[in-house]
């Protein structure tokens, strides 16, 4: 909406058209539209008018206010005027334009408006504008509620909300699965029909618009949805109501989809929807939000997304054990403890064991089967020692430890009992900052002495090359930049409770910023 100056306010001006009368409950003119008042009992045969940008609102509660009629037509356009009826439970609403007002009834024809929790009725007026008398008393009120509304600084969602809006924005925080346009509708469909999805990555982030059938429904969703983790410790829904109405979805593929609309097409270059990934996820879909509404169960629906991601098979064991296989190991720079330090990013890594008889591969047990889904998805394909590793679910549920008195050449290391495990404190910050393997690194637990230098020269000693680097205000956490990927696992392996001397160990993390 621009100016306030284009929103006339008031007292509807005598024409042939309107039969007038002065409504004493309101002080405010009233008009017949040829339709039934607010109550049932004066059923009419209306014939439905031909569109118009006046709307014509019936069936409103009596304390309804300007502000919110005009919320009901604030998403689709300009409001360029209003009318209300007091004592019929009745408003009109000039639209900008008759284009506003076609979206405003259509839109409305299927999801049904509320003001203050009681569906309103809304049609178009035989009314082409509203002509009124801006000298009304009550037009400073609404012309003050209009330029709240106009007005950025204002909380225009508040106002947006007493329209209550059936569309969703939806940020994932974490995102450590990959989360998809299915898993969103099985998530949120069990709180009513969900109509339309739009997923796009905004500022790094992962987003989504989602539209219900029902503002009550998206109300619903929001209370039981807001804050919960889709999958254990990561995938965090922030929900708020968005201030579109009404979702223009042009394709059906992997980014956006009208359930409404199935014969829409894939799209130019746009990969229609895996059928084979969908699969993945309609079989989990019991277990997605478990049986309960708000209670989601991570389990299998980490071993489906990774799945989905084409890092697992979906096994029959897929999910169930905690113990990886790693391959493709350098045997001749591998030790147990590299592979704790790498590992122990992703989970508490409870024992290493280097195959004997096949250096190259080595057995890791995490303390449980999520945390080696994450270390999985997060690591396989990533070079360790100048080789690619490869990172499966082993078919074993523990490794076991030499017997007593059998020497393995230190090939086997039991880390149950380490005081470097990570996620041991439940909801530790740390389950906040798992991100997946990356040039930068977040430096922690930074001795006050240590300078920019020191730490260029620890990190260059480490066989890369610093590329950039940042301290944070209090100068005990910094980022600091290699130029691979490859030379930043190796530095976080090297360095990671490096003692920097007072017996401070420096921590050492992937990070998702770029200096």
């Amino acid at each position: 909406m621009d100016g306030i100056s284009d929103v006339a306010v008031g007292v509807k001006r005598g024409s042939e058209e309107l039969s007038m009368y002065n409504s004493p409950n309101s002080g405010m003119s009233s008009i017949s539209d040829g339709a039934s008042n607010g109550s049932d009992s004066k059923k009419q045969k209306v014939e439905e008018a031909p569109p118009s940008r006046v709307i014509h609102i019936r069936k409103l509660p009596l304390e309804a206010s300007e502000t919110e009629v005009i919320a009901l037509g604030l998403p689709f356009g300009k409001v360029t005027n209003i009318l209300t009826l007091k004592g019929k439970n009745q408003a009109f609403l000039e639209m900008g334009t008759e284009e506003a007002a076609v979206t405003m009834v259509n839109y409305y024809a299927t999801v049904t408006p509320h003001v203050r929790n009681v569906p309103v009725f809304i049609q178009y007026s035989n009314h082409k504008e509203l002509k009124t008398d801006a000298s009304n008393q009550r037009t400073q009120a609404v012309l003050q509620a209009v330029s709240a509304v106009q007005s950025p600084s204002s909380d225009v969602q508040e106002v947006l909300a007493a329209a209550s809006s059936p569309v969703l924005r939806i940020i994932i925080d974490n995102m450590f699965y990959p989360v998809t346009l299915d898993v969103l509708q099985q998530i949120f469909s069990k709180f009513g029909t969900v109509m339309k999805i739009i997923t796009f990555t905004k500022n790094n982030q992962f987003q989504a618009l989602l539209q219900f059938s029902d503002p009550a429904n998206a109300q619903q969703a929001k209370l039981a949805l807001d804050g919960q983790n889709i999958y254990n410790s990561c995938c965090t829904l922030r929900i708020d109501f968005s201030k579109l109405v009404n979702l223009n979805v042009k394709y059906n593929n992997d980014k956006s989809r009208d359930y409404t609309r199935p014969e829409l097409p894939a799209g130019d270059g746009q990969p229609s929807l895996d059928h084979s990934v969908a699969a993945a996820f309609n079989k989990d879909s019991t277990s997605l939000l478990g049986k309960i509404p708000g209670a989601l169960n991570p389990l299998s629906a980490a071993a489906a997304a990774a799945a989905a991601a084409g890092r697992v098979a979906l096994a029959g064991q897929a999910g169930s054990s905690g113990v990886l296989l790693v391959s493709n190991l350098n045997e001749e720079m591998v030790t147990p403890q590299s592979l704790f330090t790498l590992f122990g990013v992703y989970g508490d890594v409870q024992r290493v064991k280097i195959l004997y008889n096949k250096k190259d591969s080595a057995l890791i047990q995490m303390s449980d089967s999520n945390q080696a889904q994450l270390a999985m998805s997060h690591l396989n394909g990533q070079k360790m020692y100048g080789k690619i590793i490869r990172v499966t679910l082993s078919k074993h549920q523990t490794v076991a430890l030499p017997r007593d008195g059998l020497d393995d050449q230190g090939l086997t290391k039991d880390f149950a009992n380490s005081p470097l495990h990570r996620f041991k404190k439940p909801g530790s910050k740390n389950f906040q900052n798992i991100f997946p393997p990356s040039a930068t690194l977040h430096l922690s637990n930074v001795p006050q002495d240590v300078t920019e230098d020191d730490l260029r020269l620890l990190f260059s000693n480490a066989g890369g090359t610093v590329k950039a680097f940042k301290f944070f205000q209090d100068r005990k956490m910094a980022l600091i930049q290699m130029s691979t990927v490859e030379e930043a696992i190796q530095a976080l392996i090297d360095l990671h409770n490096y003692n920097m001397g007072g017996n401070q160990h420096l921590r050492v993390s992937f990070s998702k910023s770029t200096i």
